[in-house]
């Protein structure tokens, strides 16, 4: 496993290097200032177009704007806002949001125009079930200048990296956070949310596209609605705090030329430098907006409509809900809360109870620069960390599985700018009725020791409690408010772990359908229910990879993917291989989608565009408003 670990790291050094970074933030300006900064037309003309004062049924279509928004947004909106923002702020610290808002604005610009190319070279043969994608762009384009095959080729290129991140960041990624917050919660083993899910997501996507922009334009409003007013309940709460949050996001976020300040190392969070707060922050909004992948225009170019550019401005709303406003809010939460640097959980008073000592394998035989922990039983957990588990006076707080850690000084981290480390290890019962930890290993060549408290300048023998995911978010919550987190996030977590696998799964199967296209009918079919079972296999079998059930080198049992680090391993891997195909793709054809999108609007500025009413909000949502026979006068069908 070691061995994967370290190849599947090594690649997505080459696929997210800093020429990516530099080139993506470089075309995300370039049409923010081709466009005259569109993102005003998508928070004011694009607000109209999803209310459905443009909609007409007898445009080429599956389904109305309202519902091609809620379609992309609920691959976005969900658990990249939930559990994507704790990542990159539990490892990159504060910063990392001041980065996360910078693409927020550039990703607005980045969606306008990769949706308005693909609605340039959708196919709509089939009006009720339109095809489009980059994919669809670099085959009819480079077709037009006389280079089909290579244009069909780069376009199976593309499909291959979409379909590695349909598998990963929407499927993946979204099966373990619910799995592991589930159990985190409600020790529930992972692999009964796995089976839930598979069975719930196989039976929406059987569907086809109409009935996942209906299920979308349900789950992702209501969603989004309630976890907004409880995100506001915290901050309401921590009010005061909110302007010095503001003011150490910016500060970390900042190079040092510029008056920036890395976040102190404190509690269980080990530092990070500006470059590696600006690096998460970018990959984590990248990833939750999905601006500049490519997916986003899969799902837009369903939509009932004649005019491109219409959808590009709409398109445009999706990293200012997604990225501003929702991660935002969670990411606030998290530092108002102090969940993000928390103190530990349990300390042990006995500095002789615990050492570090050099890791065996399974034979017994030393292993060279590896270290590792020996601790006795544990002692109950803090009272204040017992309050926020809501845990009765006689129970120690643990739960059997649960990650903890502890934090030692090894060798420097560049990136973390401290040379603090994290050993992790699993909480587990045993038959004196004691609660133990099986403690895993690191490798460092300078000895470990435990990190020196600033404050009592003692050694740190707390045991921190290791929250990945979604889990620290629910966390940040229930620190306000005991049992709030534990609820409200996880019932979060389902339903858009849910609205976000549907939605990549349709990704999935357009690129599916991409290569089988040539094929006959009954033979594309076929391929695609294949797809989509082998998708839903995925989501059981990831699951089963979040339990205990492999055995690490010093003889240990542990997850195959137990940490957010190696969850972040595997999401990066599908972003970063979509970045590099896609980029080159909207810088090719980006001067057609500008044309488009200024002649749109200047037909827009000049009154030329025929609007009606806004129809009422239910049948928006529910797509009555695109009905051949619906009444736009009347509002009704």
């Amino acid at each position: 496993m070691e061995s994967i670990n370290n190849f599947v790291n090594t690649l997505n050094g080459y696929l997210f290097s800093n020429f990516t970074v530099y080139a993506l933030l470089f075309t995300g300006v370039l049409f923010t200032i081709w466009s005259g900064f569109g993102q005003y037309r998508a928070l004011t003309h694009g607000v109209g177009v999803v209310r459905g004062k443009y909609d007409d049924g007898k445009d080429p279509g599956a389904i109305n704007h309202f519902q091609a928004l809620s379609a992309a947004l609920s691959a976005t909106v969900g658990l990249g806002n939930i559990a994507g923002v704790a990542v990159a702020v539990a490892i990159g610290g504060p910063g990392a949001i001041l980065w996360m808002w910078l693409i927020g604005v550039l990703g607005m610009g980045l969606k306008m125009t990769e949706v308005t190319q693909s609605m340039l070279y959708r196919n709509t043969d089939d009006p009720e079930n339109p095809h489009g994608g980059p994919m669809f762009v670099i085959k009819d384009g480079f077709k037009k200048w006389g280079l089909g095959p290579l244009g069909a080729a780069i376009g199976a290129v593309f499909v291959v990296t979409l379909i590695t991140s349909a598998i990963t960041g929407g499927n993946m990624f979204q099966a373990w956070n619910v799995a592991d917050v589930t159990n985190t919660y409600f020790g529930i083993p992972q692999i009964i949310p796995g089976i839930i899910l598979a069975i719930i997501v196989g039976v929406v996507i059987i569907g086809g596209i109409k009935r996942i922009g209906a299920v979308a334009g349900r789950i992702v409003p209501f969603m989004c609605v309630v976890y907004l007013l409880a995100a506001g309940y915290v901050l309401i709460v921590h009010f005061a705090d909110i302007p010095g949050m503001l003011a150490l996001i910016v500060k970390s976020g900042l190079p040092t030329w510029m008056g920036g300040e890395s976040a102190d190392a404190t509690g269980a969070f080990l530092g990070g430098t500006f470059g590696f707060a600006a690096l998460w922050g970018i990959k984590r909004a990248l990833f939750s907006s999905e601006a500049g992948q490519g997916s986003a225009p899969i799902a837009h170019s369903a939509a009932k409509t004649d005019e491109p550019a219409r959808e590009g401005v709409v398109a445009g709303l999706e990293p200012f809900i997604d990225t501003i406003v929702v991660c935002t809010m969670t990411a606030l939460v998290i530092l108002a809360s102090g969940a993000y640097n928390r103190g530990p959980e349990a300390l042990i008073e006995d500095p002789t109870q615990i050492s570090i000592v050099q890791a065996t394998d399974s034979d017994g035989n030393a292993l060279e620069n590896t270290w590792t922990v020996q601790t006795g039983d544990l002692p109950f957990k803090t009272p204040e960390a017992r309050r926020i588990l809501r845990a009765r006076e006689a129970e120690s707080g643990w739960r059997d599985g649960q990650t903890v850690f502890v934090v030692v000084e090894a060798d420097f981290n560049a990136d973390t700018g401290q040379n603090l480390r994290r050993i992790s290890g699993s909480v587990r019962f045993t038959d004196q009725d004691t609660w133990i930890v099986q403690w895993r290993s690191i490798s460092s060549e300078a000895v470990p020791a435990l990190r020196t408290d600033p404050d009592t300048g003692e050694p740190d023998t707390g045991i921190y409690v290791d929250y990945a995911g979604a889990s620290l978010t629910a966390h940040a919550f229930d620190r306000v408010q005991p049992g709030l987190g534990m609820y409200l996030v996880t019932i979060a977590a389902w339903l858009f772990a849910v609205s976000t696998m549907i939605s990549w799964s349709y990704y999935g199967e357009q690129g599916v359908y991409y290569l089988c296209m040539q094929l006959n009918d009954a033979t594309t079919k076929a391929i695609v229910l294949v797809y989509k079972l082998i998708y839903c296999a995925l989501i059981f079998l990831t699951t089963v990879a979040a339990m205990e059930i492999f055995t690490a080198s010093d003889g240990s049992r542990q997850p195959l993917i137990g940490t957010d680090e190696q969850l972040d391993m595997w999401t990066t891997l599908g972003l970063g291989v979509m970045l590099v195909v896609n980029i080159p793709i909207m810088l090719i054809f980006g001067a057609q989608a500008m044309k488009a999108y200024h002649e749109y609007i200047g037909r827009l500025k000049r009154g030329e565009l025929d609007a009606h009413p806004a129809p009422p909000i239910t049948d928006v949502a529910e797509g009555k408003d695109v009905k051949p026979d619906y009444d736009k006068d009347n509002d009704k069908a």
